[in-house]
């Protein structure tokens, strides 16, 4: 099998598609047929050193990705399958494995260290492979292990951390890593990749130092050792220990406070005369500081925080040496970076820091910052005017507007002023300084005023014709022109100062659409996202002509963009962008209009001609468009209500490709949503597609493929279609509920300390308890006998939910919304169940005691339908 797995194995890779292909569908069968010896056969080719590279390279991946994946149900999936593999077997592959750590190949070896890591997450957790650090940490202590032994034994070490939980290891074991890894960053004999490999793996185990950090001298230890290599002769060295003292920063703020003045001296040398990938890394360690002292501020809401422990004003007590220091950043500009926002430097980089320090410090920046900005914002050198207008930007928010408003009715003019200077890169910085201003100071209810009738005009004036200027600055522009226009969202009257200029403005968004000198897509996408926000802000019914005449125009162009006939296969990319583009202010449009009975009118004149522009949309099967033009068809089946079943023949086909369509599963999620939106519009006249809709909603829940994302709001859709439908549902109960109660205990199993397994728990049970209330509400005038069987479940799946710590305030209002729904459906049937669940009434102490009145106003509600069944 040796011979042929090889074989396999290099005709996968060949430039034949038949040879490729038939070589593919044998793995395939292999790996199925009998996965353990298909491993075994994978972990031996890696390991051997007469093998071809491309075949070991290959036979890695393929190792890999049979242990671990990203999707959650797809990763248990594989888990399971790891451990039921035959113990013996498991041996053999382990031990293959660290044979390849001694590989001379050094691909071979980096690949055994994550595949060993993958084994490792699904063993250690369950105690097993006991002995792996030990055995590990014997290529470490052994006097005559050569360096790249050494070195792979130090990425195995560092992988291993990054998968495992610190719980996962004993405190000695722990101590021996970290010995291990901190020799290996100190030895003076280890060769500079030793030395890396090690300093990469004291960030992985830097999680599992936690009591080594507590003790003085331990921490002593380290910190002495991280700050020594910090200045290694090595960049990439430099660079690796900079990256923990981020990583130290961010989980051990707390005890930084006698290393602050060394810490200070090494990032401070390290921004002024390092490379700039250490110097990026040093001014990202006052980064983390910030968010950790911003954090910590946020937690105290507005009381005052220097009265805690845990907060040592780091930011405060440095700032008149960091500031100056992040300024002299701001002036070591590439040429030409703001043709590409991609860029990543040490200007960008000192701005962004500085931004943070402002949220932290708030007012005391000012005065640090101003006479930099005054002293430089005239001055020929182009460096230095770009360098200060992006000073003043970076510290808009933190201050308080009564301290910034000053400054700002002083600069404006200004500011507008430098919209015509001969630097293209001044001009940009400017422009997206004039955003910063509207974003965070600009509101037309605010007592304090930075856009008003005297300089409207003037600013309007300036961003139109910046919107010509060279593609970056005019992307820019329509950001500026984005907040202003949003600025006004909440006005309290009908009339808005900005409709006068809405014509103009509109105008040339529309012809900064059409630009033919750009390169990307970027300003054509920001120039329609900005148009979505102008209409969105828009007071109705001062703009309602203006808007029907958008709604022509933008049905029109995209009229003629379905007819084009394009093969290119890139063009044909940037026509299913522009259609998606189109479609985006489409929905914008239909919202806007449909929230007036007198200009809802003008949408449904041209609905006809909408959706049968949507059907020739779909008819294109990009997936970018799909998703867009779901989301329109959402909003105009809310728009046209019970009218809506009239479309349903045609539509219908999209929507099922739409929910089939779970690799792409971002349009899968949408066209599920669109399934509610139809059912809130149309109620009962969905029934006749139901069983297919109800069909693929059941086949998506069973597919192990379909992201995790989408199986909440598949749940939800479950009580969207019984609240549409009512009693009609029964058919449908015998497939629902044991998937409803098979997600429950899902629930239970889930891992709370991930934080993205924790937002997907919650996502799941409102899911849950939203599919309940919608088929409890169906079924409430007719059959609710049929929800007697669940009820006990459904009350225990919510008092596991109320006993929960982590659920948020979404899942809280779903629940207690849940058990009103039964109470009122099921009646004096549930009286016994409610007396003996009487978790109920802390659950719903708790949501009177929230802030939040919507919940309040719902537990209110749950409380008098279970008083009226206990009284029953």
């Amino acid at each position: 099998m040796s011979l042929q797995i090889t074989q396999l194995l290099l005709s996968a890779q060949s430039a034949d598609g038949r040879v490729r292909s038939a070589a593919e569908e044998n793995l395939k069968q292999f790996q199925e047929q009998n996965l353990p010896h298909f491993l075994l056969s994978l972990s031996v080719e890696l390991a051997d050193d007469l093998k071809p590279p491309e075949s070991r390279r290959l036979a890695g991946i393929i190792l890999k990705n049979s242990l671990d994946a990203k999707d959650a149900l797809r990763k248990a999936d594989l888990t399971q399958q790891w451990v039921n593999v035959d113990a013996s077997l498991k041996v053999q592959i382990k031990e293959s494995l660290l044979l390849t750590l001694r590989s001379s190949v050094s691909e071979a070896s980096q690949t055994a260290s994550q595949v060993i890591a993958k084994i490792a997450s699904i063993e250690i957790p369950r105690r097993e492979w006991q002995d792996l650090i030990a055995r590990l940490l014997t290529n470490m202590t052994q006097p005559d292990t050569p360096a790249t032994l050494r070195q792979a034994t130090l990425e195995t070490l560092g992988y291993v951390c990054e998968e495992i939980s610190p719980q996962d290891l004993e405190q000695q074991e722990v101590n021996a890593v970290l010995t291990a890894v901190v020799q290996g960053m100190s030895g003076v004999q280890e060769s500079y990749k030793v030395r890396l490999a090690a300093v990469r793996s004291l960030y992985n185990a830097l999680d599992f130092a936690q009591t080594n950090f507590e003790n003085e001298m331990e921490r002593n230890y380290i910190m002495k050792i991280v700050c020594e290599t910090a200045v290694s002769k090595e960049s990439e060295i430099r660079q690796a220990a900079f990256e923990c003292l981020v990583s130290i920063a961010s989980m051990y703020y707390e005890i930084l406070g006698p290393y602050m003045e060394a810490l200070f001296s090494l990032t401070a040398n390290a921004v002024k005369g390092d490379e700039e990938s250490v110097a990026l890394q040093a001014v990202e360690f006052w980064s983390s500081i910030c968010d950790m002292e911003i954090q910590i501020q946020d937690e105290y809401e507005g009381a005052d925080v220097r009265s805690s422990e845990g907060y040592h004003n780091f930011i405060q007590r440095a700032l008149s040496m960091l500031v100056p220091m992040l300024l002299e950043t701001l002036l070591k500009q590439e040429e030409d970076q703001d043709q590409d926002d991609s860029i990543w430097n040490l200007s960008m980089a000192g701005g962004t820091c500085l931004g943070l320090v402002a949220k932290t410090v708030g007012d005391e920046i000012l005065p640090l910052v101003m006479p930099f900005v005054e002293g430089n914002i005239t001055k020929p050198d182009w460096r230095s005017r770009e360098a200060a207008t992006f000073a003043f930007g970076s510290i808009l928010e933190g201050p308080s507007i009564e301290q910034l408003l000053p400054m700002v009715h002083a600069g404006l003019d200004f500011l507008l002023n430098a919209m015509n200077d001969q630097n293209s890169q001044v001009k940009d910085t400017t422009a997206w300084t004039l955003g910063r201003i509207f974003e965070i100071l600009h509101s037309c209810n605010c007592e304090y005023q930075v856009v008003t009738p005297a300089n409207l005009q003037r600013i309007v004036s300036v961003l139109l014709d910046g919107i010509r200027d060279a593609p970056n600055v005019a992307d820019k522009v329509c950001g500026a022109i984005y907040f202003l226009a949003q600025g006004y969202e909440d006005a309290e009257s009908d009339s808005s100062i900005l409709t006068p200029y809405l014509g103009q403005i509109i105008s040339a968004l529309l012809w900064t659409t059409d630009r033919t000198d750009v390169s990307n897509s970027k300003l054509r996408s920001s120039a329609y996202e900005t148009l979505n926000e102008i209409v969105r802000c828009s007071q109705i019914p001062e703009t309602t002509n203006m808007i029907a005449q958008l709604l022509n125009e933008i049905m029109n162009r995209l009229g003629r963009n379905v007819e084009l006939q394009i093969l290119c296969s890139e063009e044909k990319e940037k026509q299913s962008d522009l259609q998606a583009l189109l479609c985006g202010v489409l929905q914008v449009i239909i919202q806007k209009l449909c929230t007036s009975d007198d200009t809802k009118l003008i949408f449904l004149q041209a609905a006809d001609q909408l959706m049968a522009l949507f059907l020739r949309v779909f008819a294109c099967q990009s997936s970018t468009v799909h998703e867009e033009a779901m989301l329109a068809i959402g909003a105009f089946a809310y728009a046209t209500g019970q009218e809506f079943v009239k479309y349903m023949p045609e539509f219908y086909k999209y929507l099922e490709m739409g929910l089939q369509n779970y690799e792409e599963y971002q349009v899968c999620s949408i066209s599920v949503g669109v399934v509610g939106d139809i059912c809130r519009a149309v109620d009962e006249k969905i029934l006749p597609y139901c069983d297919g809709i109800m069909s693929n909603l059941l086949k998506n829940l069973s597919n192990s493929m379909l992201h995790r994302s989408v199986k909440a709001p598949l749940f939800s859709c479950f009580g969207d279609i019984a609240l549409a439908i009512g009693e009609n549902f029964e058919k449908y109960v015998p497939y629902v509920m044991p998937m409803l109660q098979g997600a429950a205990e899902l629930c239970a199993n889930l891992d709370d300390n991930d934080e993205e397994m924790l937002e997907y728990g919650n996502q799941l049970r409102r899911g849950i308890f939203e599919a309940y209330s919608g088929i409890l509400q169906g079924f409430k005038t007719s059959k609710a006998e049929l929800m007697m069987p669940f009820a006990n479940h459904l009350l225990q799946f919510t008092e596991a939910v109320f006993r929960e710590t982590n659920r948020d305030d979404a899942v809280t209002k779903a629940a207690v919304a849940v058990i009103g729904d039964l109470a009122d459906t099921l009646g004096p049937s549930i009286k016994l169940l409610l007396k003996n669940a009487n978790f109920h009434v802390h659950f719903l102490g708790e949501c009177f005691s929230s802030e939040d009145d919507q919940l309040k106003e719902t537990a209110l509600w749950t409380q008098g339908m279970i008083g009226r069944v206990l009284a029953s």
